[in-house]
């Protein structure tokens, strides 16, 4: 993992080699003329006010002697002061041209690292998502990546600094004069010593406050998103205190790793100016005894700094980059996962066959078996009915049908084609779905329907709506078409979301049509206008209805009735409310209430 790590990090930053190039040039170009500028001031003071021997280059010391020498340059001080400021802004030239193009290089890795992200989530199986729980990957595709691009863009070049002041300013003083060079680092290797130890640290608690902050982020997509079912069964209560909870175990961990941060700084503060008063005073001192110039204590005051504070930056520099490898590890736990395979291959028949079930098995989980030698045939183009108790395995048939999963054993066909041959995506864009549950999107009612479609016409939107029954409902509404829908449609009933989503299905042409309970939410008179419309609408679609409601099945051309995996039985309405099983007692229980309920209203109109 660590290596795929480092080969996904690689393969994105050679994608913007040229700007991380340009970064890199403009570092080394501003730590040169850093450690150039104190050595101008010594030279100044001792080569031109005091004639000691020169630090400079050769050909340096020529241009000087051509403009007259050490005593035009002690007399005209005010060119050192003009080189100085040029020095200056050049470094700011460099410094700001280094911080653009790393900060572009990093916003631009982000962004592909972002797209990849998403379309290989988009690519992943349906039982991986089954299982994800989607705070947590909203998390790794956010926060995680702006920690990736916050190192790259901030911290990155800060390692390339920190090495090269380092080495330059070791080389350079030792040069200078040994003895005073090793006193300036007697704190250095307790510096690298501490800022190994802070990156050790920084790496587990960075990882544990980033599950958190994901799980806290879980706790409320999922709260935000459930928030009728939490205002229905008024448990605004137990879901602030469940938010507390995990917020409160993200602050912890947090406020450890803020605690670590300012322990680092305030020791490694200690430290740097313990050591930087040390080489002060041991400056003073050879300088008193006249074993060094004026100039070579003002270079070792200067570069003692530059040699300490990188190394104190270290630890920062680690703790990013500890930071940015836990965050691309978490992002390369979603990308390691493998995406449904492509098919190259596979077939892409017509899907107005027969579907058959030929012993199929399968199982969500070892030990658990949902469908059990399951067989039956859907004839093309009718409309087939299950029944079944929860649990029985109807929806699972669906999710199989899609081949959202594979069964463990068995065959499914269309036609002569085994389902397992038949490009998935190809199969899915055919078949139709309408959930119990539907989705929506928090955009306008005739959005919402027509999205299933690049350019949709009015016409091919308003047909659908009224083939669903939901034409009366929008016109109604506010705004008509153009009101706008609530996140996840939590502004419509159940019966309107429903309706909605059935108008979405059908406008693309579908082979297959699927309604999972998707008809439970709407009144029996606009259930069988639903019906109607749809077996005039299509007449050569292969329909399923997947229901509890007797008055919903009763018109199937089929009826399947399953039980623990199993069809139990099958057949007409009128050949099962006799055969004395679980579909006739269903029908006995669901018209004695609407017996019931007649009897009760009719008394009522009658008082």
């Amino acid at each position: 993992m660590h290596n795929r790590k480092l080969r996904l990090m690689g393969n994105l930053m050679l994608e913007n080699k040229w700007y991380f190039l340009a970064a890199l040039l403009c570092t080394v170009m501003t730590v040169i003329i850093e450690f150039i500028t104190p050595i101008v001031l010594a030279e100044t003071l001792d080569y031109y006010l005091q004639g000691k021997p020169s630090r400079m280059p050769a050909f340096i010391n020529a241009w000087v002697d051509a403009w007259g020498g050490p005593s035009f340059m002690a007399r005209n001080l005010w060119i050192v002061g003009l080189v100085m400021v040029g020095l200056n802004l050049l470094s700011g030239v460099f410094s700001f041209t280094k911080s653009r193009t790393q900060s572009i290089a990093g916003e631009n890795v982000s962004l592909m690292l972002r797209e990849k992200l998403y379309s290989h989530i988009q690519k992943l199986p349906f039982s991986y998502h089954v299982k994800a729980e989607t705070g947590d990957l909203v998390q790794r595709c956010t926060s995680d990546v702006e920690t990736v691009r916050r190192f790259l863009a901030m911290q990155l070049m800060s390692v390339v600094n920190a090495l090269m002041m380092i080495t330059f300013a070791i080389v350079y003083l030792l040069q200078e004069n040994v003895k005073i060079t090793l006193i300036s680092m007697i704190m250095v290797p307790g510096l690298f010593l501490f800022a190994y130890l802070f990156f050790k640290w920084v790496i587990k608690n960075f990882r544990l406050s980033d599950e958190a902050e994901g799980k806290m982020s879980a706790v409320l997509q999922e709260n935000l998103t459930g928030v009728r079912v939490v205002r229905a069964f008024g448990q605004q209560e137990y879901e602030v205190e469940k938010f507390e909870k995990v917020s409160e175990d993200y602050r912890k961990k947090s406020f450890k790793l803020s605690k670590l941060l300012a322990t680092y700084w305030a020791t490694s503060d200690a430290m740097s100016m313990i050591q930087s008063m040390v080489t002060l005073l041991t400056c003073v001192f050879f300088a008193i005894r006249g074993e060094i110039t004026i100039g070579t204590l003002t270079i070792f005051t200067s570069y003692v700094w530059k040699l300490l504070w990188p190394i104190r930056q270290l630890g920062r520099i680690l703790s990013d980059a500890g930071k940015s490898a836990v965050a691309m590890g978490r992002i390369d736990e979603i990308l390691s996962q493998e995406t449904e395979p492509e098919e190259k291959d596979a077939k892409k028949p017509s899907l107005k066959g027969d579907i058959v079930f030929d012993h199929v098995n399968f199982r969500y989980e070892e030990g658990r078996e949902v469908l059990k030698d399951m067989s039956f045939t859907i004839p093309a183009g009718k409309t087939v009915a299950i029944l079944g108790a929860t649990g029985s395995g109807k929806s699972t048939v669906v999710h199989l049908l899609q081949r959202l999963f594979e069964p463990q054993s068995g065959e499914i066909r269309i036609g002569d084609t085994p389902l397992r041959e038949i490009d998935r995506y190809y199969l899915r864009s055919h078949v139709g779905l309408v959930l119990q549950e539907p989705f929506l999107y928090s955009k306008t009612l005739k959005e919402n329907v027509g999205i299933t479609l690049r350019n949709p016409t009015d016409e091919q939107i308003d047909q659908a709506v009224t083939d669903a029954a939901a034409k009366e409902f929008i016109l109604e509404s506010d705004k008509g078409y153009e009101t706008l829908v609530g996140e996840r449609g939590v502004t419509l009933s159940g019966g309107q979301k429903q309706r909605i989503a059935i108008a979405r299905t059908l406008m693309k042409e579908n082979d297959i049509l699927i309604f999972d309970d998707s008809l439970s939410a709407v009144d029996t008179e606009t259930d069988a206008q639903i019906r109607a419309a749809l077996k005039k609408r299509s007449e050569d679609t292969t329909t399923i209805i997947i229901s509890h409601r007797i008055v919903t099945l009763s018109q199937a051309d089929l009826i399947l009735v399953m039980e623990d995996g199993r069809v139990s039985e099958q057949g007409t309405h009128e050949e099962l409310i006799h055969s004395g099983g679980l579909y006739s007692r269903i029908f006995n229980i669901q018209s004695a209430l609407e017996e019931e309920f007649k009897e009760e209203k009719a008394s009522h109109a009658t008082v």
